[in-house]
């Protein structure tokens, strides 16, 4: 049923209102002809002023009623229309989009609460295990198993190895931390792509040695040189290669290739270890997500080294994306901002030699 406008309804009220006035005079007064068109225009006359009375109270109490309801919002709409109706649309439209704003608002504290509790689930399971290895080494010591030399030497070695991996977390997310500060900012400038990536090889030359896994270059690179923050681009390839180790075949490999594009370096780091299932994708980049938690675990990891990466990537304006087939491997693509000078400069600008 189609919607009766306001002008209308005030309308046919006056209409009424008049009608009435005239039926009243007639009947009560019993006027002739003459007298008889005076009251006609005298009851038009009153229609009319009915109208223009309802019509501009109504309009100027619902202006000022829908203002006041609305100042105490955030960020209060105003209603600019004029038109009874078209205020009343108006004053509808902006309740509609309040209410939307609310529910978005609500269903994303109720995500940020989830997202809350898992990670403070997860931040004091990581923190558990490393601190009770290090109470269970140091209880079976101070248990009389100092005197076996041997004993005591292996035991206080795990427990080191258990406070270097709460070290690790508590680094990582003291990382996280700050690259999630809006306020951060970073240092662009020009550095030599290959020989940071050469750095990461040889960082990571002892544990890839362990897992019998090689780590290369697709073809022979001259220098390249791109803008960014060299430390933090550092960390994104340390992050990713020492995944493709962890996650890596023995006797496997992990391909580097740097392919210009415009002005960007395409990169692609490239492994054939055991792959990513697609329902870990989406949550990948998440704090603390583990594909194989038991194994992870493990081999050491704090389960925030992707996350890292994406949010350093992101203050470059860049993004990175994965492709992976389990069983066959996994591929992660991300650019850099080719510079224009073909030298290292210093924070005062000057080159490095």
């Amino acid at each position: 049923m189609k919607k009766l406008k306001p002008e209308y309804l005030l309308a046919l009220i006056s209409a009424l209102v008049a009608l009435l006035a005239f039926w009243f005079e007639v009947a009560s007064l019993n006027l002739p002809f003459s007298p008889l068109i005076s009251a006609l225009v005298l009851s038009l006359f009153l229609g009319v002023i009915t109208f223009l009375v309802l019509y501009f109270g109504i309009k100027i109490f619902l202006q000022n009623r829908l203002n006041h309801l609305f100042k105490n919002l955030q960020n209060p709409p105003i209603i600019k229309a004029q038109r009874l109706n078209e205020i009343i649309d108006e004053a509808e439209q902006q309740v509609n989009q309040v209410s939307k704003h609310r529910t978005k608002e609500i269903l994303q504290l109720k995500s940020q609460d989830s997202f809350r509790k898992e990670f403070i689930g997860n931040l004091a399971h990581e923190l558990k295990t490393p601190v009770f290895a290090i109470q269970g080494y140091l209880d079976t010591l101070i248990d009389g198993a100092i005197d076996d030399q041997e004993n005591a030497l292996n035991f206080l070695k795990r427990a080191s190895k258990a406070s270097d991996r709460m070290i690790q977390l508590l680094e990582d997310l003291d990382a996280i931390t700050r690259l999630e500060n809006p306020e951060l900012t970073i240092d662009k400038r020009p550095f030599d792509l290959v020989e940071i990536i050469k750095e990461t090889f040889d960082s990571l030359e002892f544990l890839a040695k362990e897992k019998k896994i090689q780590l290369s270059f697709k073809k022979d690179y001259s220098n390249i040189f791109v803008l960014g923050d060299r430390n933090k681009i550092g960390q994104v390839f340390t992050n990713l290669v020492k995944n493709s180790i962890l996650y890596g075949n023995e006797n496997g490999s992990t391909i580097i290739t740097l392919e210009p594009i415009d002005n960007q370096i395409l990169i692609e780091i490239k492994d054939n270890g055991i792959g990513i299932d697609p329902k870990h994708w989406p949550r990948l980049f998440e704090r603390f997500y583990r594909v194989e938690k038991s194994r992870n675990r493990h081999e050491g990891g704090t389960g925030l080294g992707l996350s890292i990466v994406k949010h350093i990537l992101e203050l470059h304006g860049q993004n990175i994306t994965m492709r992976s087939t389990v069983g066959v491997g996994t591929k992660f693509t991300f650019g850099l901002e080719k510079s224009s000078k073909n030298v290292q400069l210093s924070s005062r600008g000057v080159p490095i030699r």
